[in-house]
């Protein structure tokens, strides 16, 4: 039996299929690979996430996108869409669609039991290739905790956990501070 290789697609293929998908997979090395939906909780503290942060941001030169937002890593050739993008001055973009952005300042991902693997591991170290990142942000959505990466001189992070509804989250990046409570209003804990 004869193995079939891969088909693989380019940059700008997986580009013209995506912006006429209805639905978003993420694009590397020639291969789409399918995202799925986040669960109830998920989707609560994206929204949390973002309400928050646009109310801090607004009148200031950063802004705060869902996770409908896809960004392109150069430097590996990921093309994924965090669940919350912040980005602060001109935001730049791969080209005139103006729906792929090059240039984040912040983001976040909601951890879930299928990504959060990917999401601490290989996917940060892609993350870590973007020159204007300079926070990194895991929300967990089983249990009110927060882990952060603040990109230092030299291009280290300095990682710092915040756990507890009472706790609260600076984000140095875009000058803003969140309430656990807040990012978890609402959110069922428990099966």
């Amino acid at each position: 039996m004869s193995v079939q290789p891969k088909l693989r697609i380019s940059p700008e293929e997986y580009l013209e299929l995506e912006r006429h998908s209805a639905t978003r997979s993420e694009y590397l090395d020639g291969e789409i690979f399918a995202t799925t939906g986040g669960s109830f909780r998920h989707n609560i503290i994206v929204g949390n996430l973002v309400g928050e942060l646009r109310q801090q941001l607004k009148g200031r030169a950063c802004m705060v996108a869902p996770s409908d937002l896809r960004i392109h890593l150069p430097a590996t050739g990921l093309y994924t869409y965090p669940d919350v993008v912040a980005i602060c001055g001109e935001p730049r973009f791969k080209d005139e669609e103006f729906d792929t952005l090059l240039n984040p300042t912040l983001l976040i991902e909601v951890l879930s039991p299928t990504t959060e693997a990917y999401d601490r591991g290989k996917k940060f170290e892609h993350y870590d290739t973007i020159e204007s990142l300079a926070e990194y942000v895991l929300v967990s959505q089983d249990t009110p905790r927060v882990e952060q990466y603040v990109r230092q001189d030299g291009g280290r992070w300095l990682f710092t956990a915040t756990s507890g509804l009472d706790a609260k989250l600076v984000l140095p990046s875009i000058s803003c501070e969140l309430a656990l409570a807040e990012i978890y209003d609402k959110v069922p804990f428990g099966t």
